[in-house]
């Protein structure tokens, strides 16, 4: 589903970013914060289901998940879709185009999102002028390259059940670390197509898998998405140590 995406005037001041509060994320110096404050040029909106950006195209911006949830998939010529990795607040997206031409995946929205827009023209100026910025924007893709290790360490060994308790564990994880779980309520606005997508599985493997973990009252499935009960049961369950405590960067 292809929804419009929406520019909008409204423009949250990098001084002002609800990121910087979080103690997930690094401080940035003054000379750092003034340059990525001119660096943006404002905020895009997206709603759920809506293409943020499309495999085979050149985008002119890159762009900062300011808040909600996304992914990243390929598709198979028959229609068939790999999710491969998932997008949250502080992620950096679009980085493949500005260095490569074009995208080789795509960028959907799981849910509303809101995206700090960059020239990627001006990329270069952080490397330029930036060392420090520059080095985060290396440091975000190796870790997106460390995390993609681990998800295909995943699929190719893990049983199904591990596989669904890794996912499920990793998203909670990274969901907390960047504050997407506002109330007691630990919900994943996740369907089970998408789980299916991102494990290789059938959505009648992935329904059965689900409903094991379940039973062992690990997770809840509700409308919206998936509730998690226990997380450090569902990572006990995978052999999954779990992400690092550490302050990451973000743009």
């Amino acid at each position: 589903m292809n929804v419009p995406k929406t520019r909008t005037s409204r423009r949250t001041p990098c001084e002002q970013c609800p990121l910087r509060s979080l103690p997930t994320f690094r401080e940035f110096e003054p000379s750092e914060l003034a340059f990525v404050s001119d660096f943006k040029q404002g905020e895009l909106l997206v709603e759920p289901g809506g293409t943020v950006l499309a495999e085979g195209s050149r985008s002119a911006h890159l762009f900062t998940v300011l808040a909600g949830w996304g992914f990243r998939y390929k598709m198979l010529g028959d229609g068939r879709r790999q999710i491969l990795n998932y997008i949250m607040p502080g992620d950096l997206v679009g980085l493949q185009g500005s260095l490569m031409g074009e995208m080789q995946h795509s960028v959907e929205a799981l849910s509303a999102l809101t995206l700090c827009v960059f020239d990627r023209e001006r990329l270069g100026q952080i490397y330029r002028s930036h060392p420090e910025l520059a080095f985060d924007v290396t440091w975000i893709a190796s870790q997106e390259e460390r995390i993609l290790d681990e998800h295909l360490l995943s699929i190719g060994r893990r049983t199904a059940l591990e596989r669904a308790a890794y996912l499920l564990s990793f998203l909670c994880q990274r969901a907390s670390y960047s504050n997407l779980f506002r109330d007691e309520r630990v919900s994943i606005p996740i369907t089970q197509q998408h789980i299916a997508d991102t494990l290789g599985l059938s959505i009648v493997h992935t329904n059965k898998t689900l409903k094991k973990l379940a039973e062992r009252s690990l997770i809840r499935w509700a409308d919206r998405g998936c509730d998690i009960l226990d997380e450090e049961g569902l990572r006990r369950l995978s052999g999954w140590e779990g992400l690092e405590p550490i302050r990451r960067p973000f743009i």
